[in-house]
């Protein structure tokens, strides 16, 4: 038996994981990227580049901690292989994944655009405002239109360089002869500013650059408050792909060769080494070993493999070096395919429409039609074209969806900063409301609801004497159920037998010699062991009769707590688990939960849940692991730990940040208030709108007057989102 890190496991128990971290930038020559799922703060981060910078032939490491991934340039002669036990041994899982592939997910400057554009409104908005107060107190005749003209100067460049993203959003709708919200926001940016610029050159008493550039900073915070509620976009089926394995060892005549996987082809023979993942799907050739299969399937320990056992692209040979001959290789991998789900998955889940699009399809042509008329009708009852043109300027500022835009965001903003003060990070900008309309909630079992981790529970059941034997020969092993042994044992204070010559028979366990008699730790068949239903490990000494060490899974914190919540709001609760029936009967009796499924594999998983939605159910699911990905993508809504390996986190909505399950069923209830502060919202602003629009209509508000309206309104909507805190 040999290493295995499970996917659950924390390298620092103390720390919670840090929603964000700036991305640094990657070198152009980075040779290695591996994926670090444990990592969760600056002190893994310090430990994590200390370990792999003092590593021979490392140039330079940088660990990403959003990421929860390690950039390494190295020597040529430094393999993935060569770095992974380094981490390992510090107490990091971590795992090989394709540069190549991460080439879009490198570097996001939306944000940082966002935030510059809101700061350059912001202050020509200021200034802008300074200038009219001076008109406002009475300046006239040359004096005025110097400060217009200086006013011009200031917001012209400012609003050209500012509202790019609503211009260009626009532009993208009128090109395919379509309405979206950002078409009448740039019409009444525009019209403002052509208003503006016709009356300072007329020397008129009023300009309106103070208003055009207020619409502009408000409608900049609404999308910067929209974009800090989610999460940098990444496709969870490119995590997929960066997770399969960039290089292999064919055989070739019995030489051994190092080739791109992409030169594989079915039929060739591979050879896997201990602790590699499979690059292709196959069957084994030779050699005997253990499987770690947990990112695929979910089982809770590794599965013995032999001669004519079928492996899957993904899995990772823990014991003995194998040789298999490939089935299938590239896009035909079980591997890819499960990619190919996810990508399906999500791009079905992009189609739902939020609250804010609905409203928009309705909003969007009733403004441009009312500006239209308004300008038309007082054309014809004045005569002046600035009368006109200036009245169709206050009813496309007054009716401008600034509170619409802000309506969503300023909701989701204050309950994501609720929810995230309770440990879940919202990743996705309508994860709230499809939360709010969940009804039936589907867990994983292994690593979601459950550690991952083994627990030896009959410890005392055993004589001194066997506990120490057991010990001696479990220390030899870093298989997970002997580390859990070597943990309890230590715990209560057992010391190590004096074992001569303990070896490590792969994919069966340790034996030695003790006293003269030979002892074995390890599988029921090899030791002489009873068949039995429970994980356990057997011990013989000698002729005497092997006694069994038992294991079970532990559950996470407010997992009980978690189902009964659920079950009490009146949700249908499913495991749906890709372990042993046995097990997942187990901890579906513990937990009340009625409906269970089985080893299932990974398209089981995402066809239920399609299943559930095409019978019209809400599905949560909430995993963690590789074989829950393409199920999170399909979902309505999706939950994952922040110890989730990538892709599952990736395709995930929401992030859970600490070990603790029971905030899960509170962020229900958050989304149901949220969606109805959203909603709220909407009537405020239609309420503004049925008051302020006739008066704009009637000629009685002037452009300044309608900036001013609008503000007032998308302020009140803020402070009715701020009520969620």
């Amino acid at each position: 038996m040999t290493a295995q890190l499970s996917s659950g496991t924390a390298a620092c128990p103390g720390c919670i994981a840090t929603p964000a971290e700036p991305a640094r930038p990657i070198p152009e020559d980075v040779q290695i990227a591996l994926s670090l799922p444990g990592i969760h703060c600056s002190a893994c981060i310090a430990t994590v580049e200390r370990e792999l910078n003092a590593h021979p032939g490392v140039e330079d490491a940088r660990v990403n901690l959003t990421l929860k991934r390690a950039m390494v340039k190295a020597a040529p002669d430094i393999r993935a292989a060569d770095l992974i036990p380094v981490l390992e041994n510090a107490g990091f899982e971590a795992h090989e994944l394709d540069p190549g592939a991460l080439s879009a997910t490198q570097t996001d400057k939306a944000g940082r655009d966002l935030l510059m554009r809101l700061a350059v409104a912001g202050f020509a908005s200021m200034n802008v405002m300074l200038l009219s107060v001076s008109v406002w107190s009475g300046a006239s005749d040359a004096t005025r239109d110097m400060f217009h003209w200086i006013s011009a100067a200031i917001a012209l460049p400012a609003i050209a360089f500012s509202a790019q993203p609503f211009f260009a959003n626009a532009w993208s709708a009128l090109r395919v002869r379509r309405l979206n919200m950002d078409v009448p926001i740039v019409l009444a940016i525009l019209l403002a500013l052509v208003t503006s610029l016709w009356e300072t050159a007329l020397s008129g008493e009023h300009a309106y650059f103070d208003a055009a550039l207020t619409l502009t900073f408000f409608l900049l915070a609404g999308r910067y408050l929209d974009y800090r509620t989610r999460a940098a976009a990444r496709s969870a089926a490119e995590e997929l792909t960066a997770l399969e394995v960039p290089r292999a060892i064919r055989l070739v005549d019995g030489a051994e060769e190092e080739v791109p996987v992409a030169q594989l082809k079915v039929g060739e023979l591979i050879l896997v080494r201990p602790g590699g993942r499979m690059p292709v799907d196959g069957q084994i050739v030779s050699g005997q070993s253990e499987l770690d299969r947990s990112l695929l399937t979910g089982e809770t320990l590794p599965v013995f493999a032999e001669q004519g056992f079928e492996v899957s692209a993904g899995e990772v040979n823990l014991t003995g070096p194998l040789t298999i001959r490939a089935t299938a290789v590239g896009e035909d991998t079980s591997l890819h395919r499960m990619a190919d789900l996810v990508a399906i998955a999500e791009s079905g889940r992009s189609r739902y429409t939020s609250l804010a699009d609905k409203a928009a399809k309705l909003y969007a042509p009733g403004v441009h039609i009312l500006s239209a008329l308004s300008f038309v009708g007082w054309y014809i009852y004045s005569g002046d074209i600035r009368t006109a043109l200036n009245i169709a300027a206050a009813v496309l500022i007054i009716t401008c969806p600034c509170a619409l835009g802000l309506a969503v965001p300023a909701v989701t903003t204050a309950a994501s900063g609720r929810l995230f003060r309770k440990g879940m990070l919202i990743k996705h900008a309508t994860a709230l409301e499809r939360l709010a309309e969940v009804d039936i909630v589907v867990f994983d079992k292994t690593g979601t609801l459950t550690s991952g981790a083994p627990e030896l529970i009959n410890l005392g059941d055993h004589s001194r004497s066997d506990l120490e034997v057991a010990l001696a020969l479990a220390e030899a092993s870093a298989h997970p159920l002997s580390v859990a042994l070597v943990k309890a044992a230590r715990e209560a204070g057992v010391k190590p037998a004096k074992v001569r010559d303990i070896t490590e028979v792969p994919g069966y366990g340790t034996e030695g010699e003790y006293r003269g008699q030979r002892v074995r730790l390890g599988r029921s068949a090899w030791v002489g062991g009873q068949q039995d239903t429970q994980t356990s490990a057997w011990l013989a000494v000698g002729s005497d009769r092997p006694v069994a060490f038992r294991y079970s899974d532990v559950l996470r914190p407010g997992a009980q707590e978690a189902v009964e919540a659920f079950k009490a709001s009146g949700k249908e609760v499913i495991l749906i688990s890709g372990d042993t029936e046995g097990a997942v009967h187990a901890l579906a009796d513990k937990l009340g939960i009625e409906n269970w499924v089985a080893e299932a594999l990974p398209q089981d998983k995402a066809l239920r849940i399609q299943s559930l939605s095409e019978e019209g159910r809400n599905v949560l699911m909430i995993g963690d692991g590789l074989n829950d990905t393409a199920a999170l993508a399909a979902a309505h809504v999706s939950i994952s730990p922040a110890s989730a390996l990538d892709a599952a986190r990736v395709a995930s909505d929401i992030v859970l940040l600490g070990n603790d399950l029971s905030p899960i069923a509170d962020a229900c209830d958050t989304a149901v208030k949220a969606t109805k502060r959203i909603r709220e919202n909407f009537q405020i602003a239609t309420v503004y709108n049925v008051i302020a629009v006739p008066l704009a209509v009637a000629g009685l508000a002037t452009p300044l007057i309608a900036a001013l309206a609008m503000s007032t309104s998308s302020i009140t909507v803020s402070l009715n989102a701020l009520r969620l805190r």
